[in-house]
Parts: C-alpha cells; sequence; structure tokens
C-alpha cells in the first residue's frame, strides 16, 4: 500500500515523495480509524434515542459499506485520499456499533444469560481479527493486485446485518420506557422469550421507568454532575481507560520483533501471529461460558492480574534475551499468557458492565463517555508508543504493567458482582456506594426550592 502511495504521487508530480512525507500518509492513514471511533462515540446517543437500538445499527451500515466500495475502487481510481477518508468513515462505523451492539444486546437479554450474550460482540471481533489475519497471509490476499479486495471485503459483514437485522424486535426497553408502546414492548418480548408470559419482565420495565421519570433524560454533562452516578461513571471510566492502556496494543506491536528474537522465520511470522488471534478467540469464546459461572468481577480481576503478571516477565526478559539464549521463548510465552489474560476479563468486561450498571435514560450517555475513553486511549497508544519504546526500550512494559496494578485495586476495591441481577438491584448496590436514598434523588431544583 505504502507503494501505492508512492506510485499515485510520482503520477501526479512526476517525483517521488519523501521518507517522512510517505511515513505521515501512513500514519494518518492507520490514525484514522481510532479518530473515526472517536467521533462514533459522540453519535451514539444521538442515533440510539432519535432511531431506537437497532434503527441505528441499520444506519449504521452506511459508514462500512461506502467506505468499502471506495477503498475497493482507490486503486483502480489512483487515489490514496479514498483510503483516508474511508478509513475514518470505517472508524466512525467501529465507533458506533462497538457502543450500540452490546446496549441492544444487553436490554434483549434476560438476566440469567447477559453476562453471556454480553460477551459474544467480543468473541465476534476476535474472529474478525483472525479472519484479517488469515486473509493478510501474504500467499492470500495481500498481494499487489489483491490488497484493495482484503480493503473491500469490510462491506461483507455490514451488508449481511442489512439483510437480517431487519428480522429481528426493537429492544422492548426502549419501545416502553421511551417510546411508552407497551403494546409493542410486550411483543418484542414474546418474540425474544418465545412464550407469551411476560408481565414479569414488563413490571420490572415499569419499574425502572417508574424510578426514572424524576430524572428525565440524562445528557453527557448531566451524568457528570449527578452524585447518584458518580462510582458508576468513574468505574467505567477507569475500566475503559484501564482495557486499552493496559498495553493489548502495545503487545500485538512489540510481538512480531519477540518471534523473530526467539528464532521465527520472517515469512513465518505471519503464521505464529494468526496463532495468537486463534487463541485470542479460543480463550474469549471460553468467557462467553464463564461469565455467568465465575461473575464479571472474578474475571476482571483474574486478567488484569495475568496481564500485570505477564508484563512484568516480559520486561526481564526482554531485558535478558540477549544475555540468555532461552529468554525470547520466554517471551513468546509472555505475550501468549497477556492475550489470554486480557481475552478473559479486559477485552469483553467493561463494555457489557456499562449495559448493567447504567439505567435506561443515562445508558446512552454511559456508552459516548465510555466510548470516548476507550477509542482516545487506543489512538494515543498507537501515537506515543512507538516514542516511548525508543525512550524505554524493554522497561516501557513497566508503565502498562502498574496501569495493570491500578485498574485491578481499583476493581477489587470499587466494582461489585453484578451476575443474575436486575437492572434496579445493581442501580440500589451503588446506591449506596453513592451515599444516596434512592436510585435516583428528587431533582436538584425541587431540592433548591
Amino acid at each position: 500500500m505504502k507503494q501505492f502511495y508512492n506510485e499515485t504521487f510520482y503520477a501526479r508530480t512526476g517525483e517521488y515523495t519523501t521518507d517522512s512525507a510517505l511515513t505521515l500518509l501512513w500514519s494518518v492513514s492507520v490514525s484514522m480509524f481510532p479518530f473515526g471511533g472517536f467521533i462514533g462515540s459522540l453519535l451514539v446517543g444521538l442515533f440510539v434515542n432519535n432511531l431506537g437500538r437497532k434503527g441505528a445499527l441499520l444506519f449504521n451500515n452506511i459508514f462500512s459499506i461506502v467506505p468499502a466500495i471506495l477503498m475497493g475502487c482507490s486503486q483502480t481510481a489512483k487515489s490514496f485520499e479514498m483510503i483516508i477518508i474511508s478509513r475514518l468513515l470505517v472508524g466512525i462505523c467501529a465507533g458506533v456499533s462497538s457502543n450500540v451492539v452490546p446496549m441492544y444486546l444487553g436490554e434483549l437479554s434476560p438476566k440469567n444469560l447477559r453476562g453471556a450474550i454480553g460477551v459474544v460482540p467480543q468473541l465476534f471481533i476476535t474472529i474478525g481479527i483472525l479472519v484479517a489475519q488469515v486473509f493478510g497471509i501474504r500467499s492470500i490476499l495481500t498481494s499487489e493486485e489483491g490488497w484493495p479486495v482484503l480493503l473491500g471485503l469490510t462491506g461483507v459483514p455490514a451488508a449481511l446485518q442489512l439483510l437480517l437485522l431487519p428480522l429481528f424486535p426493537e429492544s422492548p426497553r426502549y419501545l416502553l420506557v421511551q417510546k411508552k408502546d407497551e403494546a409493542a414492548a410486550r411483543s418484542a418480548l414474546r418474540r425474544l422469550r418465545g412464550w407469551d408470559a411476560v408481565d414479569a419482565e414488563m413490571e420490572e420495565i415499569w419499574q425502572e421507568d417508574e424510578a426514572e421519570k424524576a430524572t428525565g433524560f440524562i445528557s453527557v454533562p448531566k451524568l457528570f454532575r449527578m452524585k447518584s452516578l458518580q462510582w458508576q461513571l468513574i468505574s467505567i471510566i477507569v475500566l475503559m481507560g484501564g482495557q486499552q492502556l493496559s498495553g493489548v496494543n502495545a503487545v500485538y506491536y512489540y510481538a512480531d520483533q519477540i518471534y523473530l528474537r526467539a528464532g521465527v522465520k520472517p515469512e513465518d511470522v505471519q503464521y505464529v501471529t494468526a496463532g495468537t488471534g486463534a487463541v485470542n478467540v479460543v480463550m474469549t469464546f471460553c468467557a462467553v461460558f464463564v461469565v455467568e459461572l465465575l461473575g464479571r468481577r472474578v474475571l476482571l480481576l483474574l486478567g488484569f492480574c495475568v496481564c500485570f503478571t505477564a508484563c512484568c516477565v516480559l520486561t526481564a526478559a526482554l531485558v535478558l534475551q540477549d544475555t540468555i539464549t532461552w529468554m525470547p521463548y520466554i517471551s513468546i510465552v509472555c505475550i501468549f499468557s497477556y492475550v489470554i489474560g486480557h481475552a478473559l476479563g479486559p477485552s469483553p468486561i467493561p463494555a457489557l458492565l456499562i449495559t448493567e450498571i447504567f439505567l435506561q435514560s443515562s445508558r446512552p450517555s454511559a456508552f459516548m463517555v465510555g466510548g470516548t475513553v476507550h477509542w482516545l486511549s487506543n489512538f494515543t497508544v498507537g501515537l506515543i508508543f512507538p516514542f516511548i519504546q525508543d525512550g524505554l526500550g524493554a522497561y516501557s512494559f513497566i508503565i502498562f504493567a502498574v496501569i495493570c496494578l491500578l485498574t485491578t485495586i481499583y476493581i477489587f476495591l470499587i466494582v461489585p458482582e453484578t451476575k443474575a441481577k436486575t437492572f434496579m438491584e445493581i442501580n440500589h448496590i451503588f446506591a449506596k456506594k453513592n451515599k444516596v436514598s434512592d436510585v435516583y434523588p428528587e431533582k436538584e431544583e425541587l431540592k433548591d426550592l
């Protein structure tokens, strides 16, 4: 792709671009994706409140199909600008879907399956990464002719969703609480559960609606001002920040160098990388089944502890790799251990918790905050890690180890277990932590009066 950028520049100007300019163009192309994710996170509240959860996801497919066509045609059109713009649009799609999908599934799910179903989006993200790694193998689609096809394939899942999602019901909570359409909500619940006896769940949603009437819709600024949501908000910021700043992108970034030092042939590194992706899929698949057995809190603590240990040992292994011949193999073990730990808790659980610890009126704004922290952290690590690596070398992973440790301590002290609890029960737990008398206290203006 860099060669395409250079040849396109030559065709326009009659001279090749400089190395620094080419690096800048490539960096912009890469960083447009997390920047688009940040923009998409800011659009979540607008989309879900006006279009509904299902409607937001259907509309969001525009931001995947259009750029897929643009990227697929970029080589023919001799335009690298099409790739840069498309990366931004695909990032917006990812920013919206990574927030709306957990929200939608969390609101559809019965409480006894909410954790397992909430982890499924992360499972399919890991499957998507693995598919990309397999298709990205040199002999398949990353040839000089094949890369536009590889980029264009991103529109295929969106096209499938556009065809199949209309067959699914809208979120019953959205229909009842926000649209006030009891008949549609009851019908959606019956379709989802497969039986007519949904009165108990309807009553639970009504209770949530009654509890929120005093507050109304909660915007992002209001979310930061409300004492009754104080610890929920801090928890989401810590968990989303910890998820990205714990070094997961840096580990993948460093992995190829570690494989090469361990004696893996350069042409075989791509297969080992795909193996890492396969481990990620397997462990996330396991998380789907154990999240309801062990609970969210245990998986988060276990995952961050494994990541902390892996970062510490990896630092020592990298420092000693030129002194002790078998140290590169320890580094490989650390990478796989880190991937396993992150796949169990830090990757899938934070988005699930946003659905669980916020009620209907504050949930869209909470996802906007969580998504913003997620994508800005992702963007920051991608931007500054090369400089950290140049400055600290092997010791750069100590920073990630410290972040993992601090996040673990916070989870242990603050984050409660939410397994098998209704949204109202979870919010009553946080009401005690926030030292308020109820889930939502009376309106501030009435208190002043």
